[in-house]
């Protein structure tokens, strides 16, 4: 393949609650949601933003690390479960946010954590094909969690935009695999406020079967084995389910250390596996290899491999790291937390 990254951008909201004031407001053991998830603080959007602000944000640090005209940009893709309009795109108004022209087309991508993912394998096949110059895959989410749920322990607030072209690569998509079924472990019908969980369908026949599968299926088409890579991503809905499938796979502990950012951070949804990516490439040297695989509910999984090219030492300053969004936290207690999540209805 002959198509990869020219430029990457992420936003993380500043506010964070500590998972221990939120298990004090439900009289839940603090310790033992702690060991279970392995995240200890999660981010939570200000009043004002929304999964179209912060999709806009990661877009314009994407657009400035690497000077890219957006003139160029035939193609937006969006990719969330909690776009703020059931009809209407979230990627129009990006589009005119970053100053795109009106020649280009624009989707909104819907496959729970992974529609992030999806839309950059729809933008690497349009630019590969040559239907356009540059295109623009995100993956951003305002997540939600019934309050008292388990899933409110760990749906967070980000986003990360990727342009995606043939040249001036700053890592070159070596290839991507990916994984479907029809399996109910998560959804959340058309009106519903929070999304539900299949409980047993979670794990082992969700998240593990098919991101094992994406991977493996990846490696096989490609004859490399995990050793042949410096770091590697894996989809992020707490930090325990990485850690495990990384080991089951063989990546080691040291491999997806740098990407592995949920336990500040809290799960982004379609921002998830994509801000790992984010964080990756802050550190990066060139020529190294990374190995990503994304999940989404419902199910599925989208594998690549990724090789860092020389460019990335000239770009990557000069937009905020991953590590520099989550620095400086603002903390809230949970009455300030349930305001602007909007869990107190009027």
């Amino acid at each position: 393949m002959n198509v990869g990254i020219v430029s990457y951008g992420a936003y993380i909201p500043r506010y964070r609650i500590k998972i221990e004031e939120i298990a004090k407001v439900w009289g839940d053991d603090a310790s033992s949601i702690l060991d279970g998830l392995m995240i200890y603080e999660k981010s939570v959007p200000d009043m004002d933003e929304d999964t179209i602000t912060i999709a806009v944000e990661a877009a314009r640090h994407a657009i400035n690390r690497a000077g890219v005209d957006p003139g160029r940009i035939g193609a937006i893709f969006t990719g969330s479960e909690s776009h703020p309009y059931a009809v209407k795109p979230t990627s129009t108004v990006v589009a005119e946010a970053i100053g795109a022209t009106p020649d280009l087309t624009v989707a909104d991508f819907e496959f729970a954590c992974k529609a992030g993912t999806a839309a950059i394998q729809a933008c690497m096949g349009l630019a590969e094909s040559g239907i356009v110059d540059l295109g623009m895959a995100i993956g951003a989410d305002v997540s939600q969690g019934a309050p008292g749920d388990a899933l409110e322990y760990s749906a967070a607030a980000g986003g990360v935009a990727y342009v995606i072209g043939k040249e001036n690569l700053i890592a070159k998509i070596e290839s991507t695999y990916s994984f479907t079924t029809d399996t109910p472990d998560f959804w959340r019908r058309e009106g519903m406020p929070y999304p539900e969980h299949g409980g047993r369908f979670t794990g082992e026949p969700g998240y593990f079967k098919h991101v094992t599968s994406a991977a493996t299926g990846l490696m096989k088409r490609m004859g490399t084995k995990p050793s042949d890579y410096n770091y590697a991503i894996f989809h992020q809905p707490n930090g325990k389910f990485p850690t495990r499938v990384a080991k089951m796979l063989g990546f080691s502990g040291e491999q997806i250390k740098p990407g592995l950012v949920v336990p500040r951070l809290g799960n982004t949804y379609s921002g998830s596996c994509m801000m790992g990516l984010a964080a990756t490439l802050d550190i990066a040297k060139p020529g190294d290899r990374i190995f990503m695989t994304a999940f989404g509910s419902g199910a599925g999984s989208d594998a690549f491999s990724i090789s860092v090219t020389d460019r990335i030492d000239e770009i990557r300053n000069r937009a905020p790291s991953v590590e520099k969004l989550l620095s400086n936290p603002i903390y809230m207690d949970y009455a300030t937390y349930a305001k602007h999540k909007g869990k107190i209805k009027l």
